[in-house]
């Protein structure tokens, strides 16, 4: 079972110590299955209660799971493998459609809002004891969230939508509990889940958001919180219907002890409606980053959610960083305030790169999907050869793993940085990858 590692130790906490260096060291692998607790506590010569702290220790800490008598297994993925390392580098005269990064043409300039901001500290500089929340701030998201049809809620500010996502996971979870993730979906969340001892439950997704009859299923299999995209989902752009909508809010309905976290990605650069599911459920969470219209360096989301999870994550946020800086705040409210970014203005340039991409791979026999945001997902039948004969035709692109987890192979495409010269060649690119591989038959 073990092949030649042996587990040591007499007190819980070496056990667990031996186990976490064998895989921090190969000596167990992802998957491989530990000893049943009695089998093990009469090999070491301790009480089974000793083992049984011990694997408690090891699943907290995300190391290994468990799955009641099917025993416990060192974890598929573990926690220290971050999705971020599974990526292309691009050598010199290869374009990048990989990184996920905005247009930076199509953001706002941000001296002047910062100059206002930073005059207003320097007239009354921020000093502890201070809300964490600038009113400003809090007054224009509640009116937005407010005729977008998000239920009132307190408003908290945290610095980015992931910071937001694990602040909301730790306030009602506890290591081992399952979570249902869209897949494909955001390889960081994935890699959240992972560190934060949770286990994923994949939900498979179309351009209408997560397939209602999958979610269903993972909350009759026991999972404890959802997490959707409502727009541009990254990395397949779907977007959430008012239909969609209706068929989850549904579902959730039946289960109102979930906790709903909803991640609004696609703010500021798209022209869809927000469907929002807020709501459904007792415990829920909306958030929204300044990330993809505003830059990714402005580092701060919004949160929006029921009392208690907003009371939760802010109790928790005063004893770590405190609060998100007032002055970048109050910059952003400048810049929202002073209509900085035309969303309409900005999900044209998208959808016009996105379509005229989607068109050209389209009349070359390759499927994709891209419905709304700067990502297009393109189905692959293998796709480590894909990139690579991408790479050498002078494209890099994102390897799908990154985004999957029993998803079908695919690679993703930012489409920010392309030109109208740049479809036709890239199309051509492309569809040479992806029909130089012989389909795969099944017999």
């Amino acid at each position: 079972m073990l092949g030649e590692y042996r587990i040591t130790g007499r007190r819980a906490a070496d056990i667990a110590a031996s186990v976490e260096r064998a895989v921090g060291d190969g000596g167990l692998e992802p998957g491989q299955l530990l000893p049943p607790m009695r089998e093990l506590a009469a090999r070491l010569g301790v009480n089974p209660n000793t083992v049984a702290a011990a694997y408690r220790t090891l699943r907290e800490r995300g190391v290994i799971e468990t799955a009641g008598r099917r025993g416990s297994r060192v974890r598929p993925k573990p926690a220290t493998t971050a999705r971020e390392l599974i990526r292309v580098d691009a050598p010199p005269g290869v374009r990048n459609v990989s990184k996920g990064n905005p247009d930076t043409q199509l953001l706002p300039p941000l001296a002047e809002a910062f100059a206002a901001a930073a005059a207003e500290g320097d007239e009354k500089p921020v000093l502890y004891g201070e809300g964490a929340v600038d009113p400003g701030l809090e007054r224009y998201v509640r009116l937005a969230f407010e005729a977008e049809g998000v239920p009132a809620g307190p408003v908290a500010v945290t610095s980015g939508a992931l910071d937001a996502i694990e602040r909301v996971l730790a306030a009602h979870l506890k290591p081992g509990d399952a979570v249902a993730v869209e897949d494909p979906g955001w390889g960081s969340l994935f890699d959240l889940v992972s560190a934060s001892g949770l286990r994923a439950v994949p939900v498979p997704v179309d351009d209408e958001g997560p397939l209602p009859a999958a979610v269903e299923r993972a909350l009759a299999e026991g999972v404890r919180a959802v997490v959707v995209t409502d727009r541009a989902q990254n990395p397949t752009g779907a977007a959430v219907s008012a239909p969609r909508a209706r068929a989850l809010r549904k579902v959730l309905a039946a289960h109102k002890e979930t906790l709903l976290i909803e991640d609004d990605h696609g703010h500021g650069i798209v022209d869809l409606p927000l469907h929002p599911l807020a709501g459904a459920t007792h415990s829920w969470a909306l958030v929204r980053s300044t990330a993809k219209a505003y830059g990714p360096d402005l580092r701060l989301a919004v949160l929006t959610g029921d009392p208690v999870t907003v009371d939760r994550v802010q109790g928790r946020q005063r004893l770590g960083p405190g609060w998100v800086s007032l002055l970048l705040q109050r910059a952003v409210v400048r810049l929202w305030e002073g209509g900085a970014v035309d969303p309409a203005v900005v999900a044209a340039s998208y959808a016009r790169r996105r379509d005229a991409l989607i068109a050209a791979l389209a009349e070359r026999g390759v499927p994709a999907r891209g419905r709304s945001g700067m990502n297009v997902w393109v189905p692959v039948p293998e796709e480590t050869g894909a990139v690579a004969r991408l790479l050498h035709a002078g494209w890099a692109v994102a390897p799908g793993a990154r985004f999957r987890l029993s998803a079908p192979p695919g690679v993703r495409i930012t489409v920010a940085a392309l030109t109208g010269e740049d479809v036709v060649p890239l199309a051509d690119a492309v569809a040479s990858a992806v029909g130089s591989v012989p389909a795969r038959r099944y017999g």
